[in-house]
């Protein structure tokens, strides 16, 4: 891999590590204070569903390889719109297929929505919803790191680039 690779998957890292940043102390928060047995059971069933459905199931199987496979699509045809919107192109926000636009689009907003409404939430709400999240961005990036390697040994991706056919 060349640089406008190397410079989308590190766009979309530091994205998730950026958010990993933020939301770590608020998790951490959590273990401040005193949990009540309904809290600590929402907490583990929040950490093990967040640890399959976003870190596993989103992130290992469907965006980590699908980050790695577009910087691969970008670094054999670099146009240089899409060198410099390189993160954005791994994300499958910019030249890809309509589905791919449609849902990474969603996603997006879906997300910031989700942000805005665990911002009203006070603790250990917010801490549980954050450590949960937490688990599942550093899967995420875990999986990144995990499927570069692998492209780096010359192995496929297991999904498609979503690049749109011309």
């Amino acid at each position: 891999m060349r640089a406008p690779a190397l410079w989308g998957i590190a766009g979309v890292v530091a994205l998730l590590g950026d958010a990993l940043y933020r939301l770590t102390p608020q998790a951490i928060g959590l273990f401040e204070q005193s949990l009540d047995a309904i809290e600590i059971s929402v907490l583990v069933v929040w950490l093990a569903f967040n640890a399959y459905s976003e870190g596993y199931r989103a992130f290992h199987r469907n965006f980590s390889p699908r980050v790695v496979a577009r910087a691969r699509a970008l670094d054999a045809a670099p146009r240089p719109l899409f060198v410099i919107l390189a993160p954005l192109y791994c994300m499958g926000l910019v030249h890809a297929t309509r589905r791919r636009l449609v849902v990474s689009w969603c996603i997006t907003v879906g997300i910031v929505g989700i942000v805005i409404l665990v911002r009203q939430l006070a603790q250990p709400w917010r801490g549980i919803v954050d450590a949960g999240v937490v688990v599942g961005l550093a899967w995420g990036v875990a999986s990144i790191v995990y499927y570069v390697i692998r492209a780096f040994r010359g192995h496929a991706m297991p999904v498609a680039p979503d690049l749109p056919v011309r």
